[in-house]
Order: structure tokens, then C-alpha cells, then sequence
């Protein structure tokens, strides 16, 4: 195991052209040995997750999509749509095998060298669909967000391939184009409900969206985690958004009351 350093940085600046102008991320703030969390980290009270707020009786629902055509399979998506926006799929097509390379690829991304993922920044990178990053407005955030993200916006497969990072560009279109068929799938069965039965194909494209992928990566947090947040509370604007969560847990959904429910880790879900 590597010896742990503890350092300090004299202002914000500091601190500042760390983990943003020279790469290291947050990342290379958690391998700092950092006795205390950086005050731009820490979240107003009103944003901190409070334990009081998790509602430990609710679950979110895991739907089986085995039987696409099955009535109670639609029944059940739109029913978890309607009341949490947020349901887990099981079941679903894409290889479990797809799933875990994606993973990994998105752990191989944030090992490389400072100097590597540099060449992904804002300043630097070959392509405005290509960004490493740190939070998403590090220079207008009141509080910063502890992770490390790579934002990967697909245009064509001749640029992902040319321009993406090699180290995970290839299971990141597997994970794509694996994904679409189901996207295609949820949105007939949530069309359907809106009394849609067919969508016309010259509209098809802006239902399904911008193909975007975003890679996080929160490093380990020298504080409780209350005091900050890996990605801060907030809605999605595209119509669908897959997320595939790691082993490790935390991610929670709204539900009444500004009450938040935990959606636990399971095998091989979307």
C-alpha cells in the first residue's frame, strides 16, 4: 500500500489549480490524505442529506422485463413512472457482461496519470463532447461536488472512436448501442399509455434524445459524508436516463414530503 501524505493547501486558489487546472481531480484531493474536508466542498445544511428524510418503508420497484408484451410488465413501468419518475429494470437485454465493462473501463479512465485525463479538459480536450471535469460549474458553484466525471456526447462512431479515450471508448458504445433497444422499448410502452400508439419517425430522434454517457467517479471522503455530496439533488432533462450504479450504494430518489428513498445495489439492474 502506498504511504498516505497528509498536505494543506495555503488559499483556494490553491486547491483550485490542484484538482481542476492540473487534472489531479477529486481523485487526487482523496489520495492527498486530507485530514478534513476542503470548505469548498462542504454543502449548505439546506442541500446535506439529513437521516431524518430517508424514508426507510419505501423501496423503489425492480420490474422484470423477461415478458416485454406482458400487460402488467407496461402496467408496472408506468405505474413506477407516474409515482417515483424512478423504477430498476431487470432482465432487460443488455448483457450483464456489457454492464461490468462498462464498470470497469470507467475505474481504468480514473487510474491513469493526472497528465492523461488532462488532455480531456475543457482547455484541452480534441472536442467539446469530450470532457473531464469536476463538478459541472467548479468556477460558479457555491459548493463543489466530490467526484471526478468524463462526459462522452456521441456524434458519430468515426469520432467516438477517434476522439474518445481509448482506455474505455470501446465498452462505452457497446453499453450504447446494447442500451438503445430497451430505451426504444420503454418509451413505446410509456407512449402507449399517453394514448400514442405509434410514433411517427421524423419525431423518434427527439423523444430518444442526445446520446450522452457520463462516467462518475467519487473517490473516498476524508469527511461523513454528510457534510458533501458526490452529485447533489436534481432532476434530469432528457426524456430517459439509464444509470448504472457500482457495488458500493448511495443513491437516493425523491419521494413525498422532501423525503428521500435509498435505492440499494443489485445485480445486473438498469
Amino acid at each position: 500500500m502506498a504511504p498516505t501524505l497528509a498536505v494543506s493547501f495555503n488559499d483556494s486558489s490553491d486547491i483550485t489549480d490542484f484538482f481542476l487546472n492540473k487534472g489531479n481531480g477529486v481523485k487526487g484531493l482523496s489520495e492527498m490524505g486530507l485530514e478534513s474536508l476542503p470548505k469548498q466542498y462542504i454543502q449548505p445544511l439546506e442541500e446535506r442529506m439529513c437521516g431524518t428524510k430517508i424514508m426507510s418503508h419505501e423501496s423503489i420497484p425492480i420490474i422484470d422485463m423477461s415478458k416485454w408484451d406482458d400487460p402488467k410488465v407496461a402496467e408496472a413501468i408506468c405505474e413506477a413512472a407516474e409515482k417515483w419518475g424512478f423504477f430498476q429494470i431487470i432482465n432487460h437485454g443488455v448483457p450483464i457482461e456489457v454492464l461490468e465493462n462498462v464498470k470497469e473501463a470507467t475505474h481504468q479512465f480514473f487510474r491513469l496519470p493526472a497528465e492523461e485525463k488532462r488532455k480531456y479538459l475543457k482547455e484541452f480536450s480534441p472536442s467539446n463532447n469530450v470532457r473531464f471535469g469536476t463538478s459541472f460549474s467548479p468556477e460558479a458553484e457555491k459548493a463543489l461536488e466530490w467526484k471526478d466525471y468524463l462526459s462522452l456526447f456521441y456524434v458519430s462512431e468515426d469520432e467516438a472512436s477517434a476522439l474518445w479515450p481509448a482506455v474505455c471508448k470501446d465498452q462505452v458504445l457497446e453499453y450504447m448501442k446494447r442500451s438503445e433497444t430497451v430505451i426504444r422499448k420503454l418509451l413505446d410502452v410509456l407512449m402507449k399509455n399517453l394514448n400514442v400508439t405509434e410514433i411517427d419517425e421524423t419525431k423518434e430522434s427527439l423523444l430518444m434524445g442526445s446520446k450522452r454517457t457520463n462516467l462518475n467517479y467519487y473517490p473516498i471522503c476524508p469527511n461523513p459524508a454528510e457534510l458533501t455530496v458526490g452529485v447533489g439533488r436534481h432532476s434530469d432533462v432528457s426524456t430517459l436516463t439509464f444509470l448504472l450504479q457500482d457495488d458500493i450504494g448511495g443513491l437516493y430518489v425523491r419521494g413525498n414530503n422532501d423525503s428521500w428513498i435509498h435505492v440499494p445495489p443489485v445485480s445486473g439492474p438498469l
